[in-house]
């Protein structure tokens, strides 16, 4: 089987922290990633990947398993959240159950179940780094309530252009997933967009995607923008209200 190409040496190295308390899994993921052209820390404990956060600010994309010894995944996911908008996906060894929803609670962009194959977790992953530099493509002409790629829904501002969000003026700090989900609602305002289309427009997933990821995700954005903003439309999906 041919190995991956590395990373094109004119582009830094994508900088991965991966915690994960199982020794065997922990090192076949950071050699795998490593083929593959990334550079990873690896941790076995939450307090020492909080170190290693800390510590170091530019990683790129943190990969938290969920059970984890002194500090656990969906801690140390929350105490990310404090401090840094960084994508962050969250390994579970029980798909099904609350540990999925706690983390995406908690501030996580997505997640994977255990045991995952190796391309599957790279796909995730890039689809995450995807979406921490995504900008809307340029040109078209403004729609109604646009200005020089400034969308304005009431009190509600989102500026196309320089990535950022605000609310009666103040600004408002969304971590990329939560920064693509409103852009995907203020191209469409006032338009249902179903689940499955969220899934595969924000997350890049097809029709097999967890539609949990989607209701979590709105969920963070009322907290952040007023519960008011986007509409459930029961048996439908959600719409930004214009």
């Amino acid at each position: 089987m041919t190995s991956p190409a590395p990373a094109p040496e004119s582009q830094p190295p994508v900088r991965v922290l991966l915690v994960e308390d199982d020794d065997l899994m922990r090192r076949s993921f950071a050699v795998a990633l490593e083929r593959y052209g990334y550079r990873v820390t690896a941790a076995a404990d939450g307090l020492t990947g909080l170190e290693h956060f800390r510590d170091h600010d530019d990683f790129d994309l943190l990969i938290l398993d969920v059970m984890l010894p002194g500090l656990d995944g969906i801690g140390l996911c929350r105490r990310v959240r404090e401090t840094s908008l960084v994508p962050v996906l969250m390994m579970s060894a029980r798909g099904d159950g609350l540990d999925v929803v706690a983390g995406l609670e908690a501030g996580a962009d997505d997640y994977v179940v255990k045991p995952v194959e190796t391309n599957v977790l790279v796909a995730r992953i890039r689809s995450l780094l995807r979406r921490a530099s995504y900008a809307p493509a340029p040109g078209g002409e403004p729609d109604a309530g646009q200005e020089d790629g400034v969308l304005v829904f009431g009190d509600l501002t989102v500026d196309t252009g320089g990535m950022e969000v605000s609310v009666s003026g103040s600004p408002v700090a969304l971590t990329p997933t939560e920064l693509k989900l409103l852009l995907e609602f203020a191209a469409h305002p006032g338009i249902v967009l179903e689940r499955h289309t969220l899934l595969r427009n924000v997350w890049e997933y097809g029709w097999d995607g967890d539609s949990r990821v989607v209701d979590l995700a709105v969920q963070r954005l009322r907290r952040k923008l007023g519960r008011e903003r986007i509409e459930t439309v029961r048996g439908f999906g959600y719409k930004l209200r214009r």
